[in-house]
């Protein structure tokens, strides 16, 4: 697409002589505050020092000097010099550039097909997938899928929890309490009631912990109890999963959890020993690390900890994928032990270190607090996506009764509403769990740009839209925001890609929503006249931005609703 900021930087590059470079040229270039300031801004207070003359005078000698079929006119206003786009010819640009590319509007070629590994979702078995789930499972996705629109290819990472300490407590707590019958009939739910009975018990017996440890040490020893139990609680609670990420549309290219590296830690432990980098303290065995406590490999006791996994998980997955950047969406809570892992593999002397990047997020809260699993608060996701799928049908069936395919739209309408509800979020904020909230069908929400989409939809059928090459020049003045947004498009998917921020992109859907549907309140669309194609497709190019959009969150965009 003619990129109409990179215009404005090319004219002003010539009109500078080469005083500065391009590059830094395009950096400087704003969007004015407001409409009536033009559409693209240009400030003269750093060349003052270098031409030794005003801003004012600067800004006023290069209005004279610079001229595009692409600019309506270019004044100088302060130290500014501002730039009105040509409105007829750059919206029927614009808008034959979205009906050609279609949903490829937008693409970039950065990656040039390299791999990225993100390492998303990552629940623990035998617990229950909660809402405090939800945000590294929908940020994570959302991450692949700008990735691969920025031309990578995205190998998403189910790290599950499936080894640890917890795991003994569990095989203690089912041992001492634990009815086969009862797990079997609702694994999940019965294995969290176990959970949660040890850490009550263990506040009253704290030898129960030493229990828990001494079980977890025989499932590292491959005790045939031990094992046999643990691949049940395994499996029970991937079928509980796979309901969820059905539900959601998610897919991943691996669900190799923590126990998959149980064989492939020695080789990291014997890498430390030979750069000389593991030393004892205190019986554990540790890496020293400037800046950062010690990062422990082994404790006392000669069991692994997480960081081992972890360097295991980053040796094996660069080795296997090739990835040039390892992108991990975990909690804030976990900044330390990424620091610490990304400091060792560099001391271990990787390269690659550097392409790892922790995306860190805040907390889903319930009642201001975090969601606990050992404490028993905790709202299941499997339950609040059912109860807004079910909320989505019966608006469905109070305002469309008549909808075909109801029950499809109201799934992509109620997982829809939850997705964007965590999405729109700059990720590091802590997000308020509220079912109420998340399931508004107006303001900032999914369901409104969903039925924004609809609307545009409908009236392209009803308008019978058909493409053709006729002209496509748009006399509206209200059509100008709804062009201006679709131009932004492409820029949102590389800032959102450059600053690990989905939120960009949800940002940017509802602006376009919010542009299209005042234009729609102003102009009689299916009204026999010479600019009825040229509205129409417009209409047609923000069905196409949006629904694109809304792809790069994981939300579908219905026809109709």
């Amino acid at each position: 697409m003619k990129n109409f900021k990179d215009s404005f930087a090319d004219v002003l590059f010539e009109a500078l002589d080469g005083h500065l470079d391009k590059q830094k040229i395009s950096l400087m270039i704003e969007k004015p505050k407001f409409e009536h300031m033009g559409d693209l801004a240009f400030p003269c207070y750093e060349l003052a020092k270098i031409l030794r003359k005003s801003p004012q005078g600067i800004a006023a000698d290069l209005a004279g000097k610079i001229g595009s079929p692409f600019f309506e006119k270019i004044e100088a206003a302060g130290g500014y010099l501002n730039a009105f786009l040509e409105k007829a010819t750059v919206s029927a640009s614009v808008i034959q550039q979205v009906l050609t590319e279609k949903e490829t509007y937008g693409d970039a070629n950065l990656g040039n097909g390299q791999a990225i590994t993100i390492d998303l979702s990552s629940p623990n078995i035998a617990k229950p997938f909660s809402m405090g789930h939800l945000r590294s499972t929908v940020i994570g996705n959302a991450l692949a899928l700008i990735s691969e629109k920025c031309g990578y290819r995205a190998v998403r990472i189910n790290h599950l929890g499936d080894w640890g300490t917890q795991f003994g407590k569990l095989i203690v707590a089912y041992k001492l309490w634990g009815n086969e019958e009862k797990v079997k009939q609702q694994p999940i739910k019965e294995l969290l009631k176990l959970y949660v009975q040890f850490h009550e018990e263990a506040e009253a017996n704290p030898e129960l912990e030493d229990m828990g440890r001494q079980w977890f040490k025989k499932l590292e020893d491959g005790d045939g109890e031990a094992l046999s139990l643990w691949k049940w609680f395994r499996e029970e609670s991937l079928k509980e999963f796979s309901k969820i990420y059905d539900l959601l549309g998610i897919r991943f290219d691996s669900t190799n959890g923590e126990a998959f590296y149980n064989d492939k830690m020695d080789r990291v432990v014997e890498l430390l020993k030979e750069k000389k980098l593991l030393i004892k303290s205190d019986g554990a065995q540790v890496v020293q690390l400037e800046d950062l406590p010690p990062c422990l490999i082994k404790k006392k006791d000669g069991t692994t900890l997480y960081a081992t996994r972890d360097l295991a998980a980053a040796i094996y997955r660069h080795e296997t994928y090739g990835s040039v950047q390892s992108l991990y969406v975990v909690g804030n809570e976990q900044s330390l032990h990424f620091k610490q892992l990304f400091s060792v593999l560099e001391k271990m002397g990787f390269t690659w270190a550097g392409g790892l990047v922790h995306i860190p997020f805040g907390m889903m809260l319930k009642d201001g607090k975090k969601m606990s699993t050992r404490k028993g608060k905790v709202v299941l996701l499997e339950e609040v996506l059912h109860e807004a799928i079910s909320l989505a049908l019966e608006d469905i069936l109070k305002k469309n009764p008549n909808l075909p395919a109801k029950e499809e739209v109201a799934r992509q309408v109620g997982t829809g509403a939850v997705i964007f509800h965590d999405l729109k979020n700059f990720r590091m904020n802590d997000i308020e769990f509220s079912l109420e909230d998340m399931l508004r069908f107006e303001g900032e929400t999914g369901p409104y740009v969903q039925y924004t989409h609809a609307r545009a939809s409908s009236l392209l059928r009803k308008g019978k839209f058909a493409e053709s090459s006729g002209d496509i020049q748009i006399g509206d003045p209200e059509a100008w925001p709804v062009v201006t947004t679709l131009m932004a498009f492409p820029e949102a998917v590389k800032r959102a890609f450059a600053e690990y921020d989905p939120s960009q992109i949800a940002k940017y859907v509802i602006e376009l929503s919010r542009a299209f549907n005042k234009y729609y309140a102003s102009v009689r669309f299916l009204e026999e006249s010479s600019q009825k194609q040229a509205r129409l497709s417009l209409v047609y190019s923000v069905t196409i931005v949006l629904k694109e959009g809304l792809r790069l969150l994981g939300i579908q965009a219905p026809e109709e609703m």
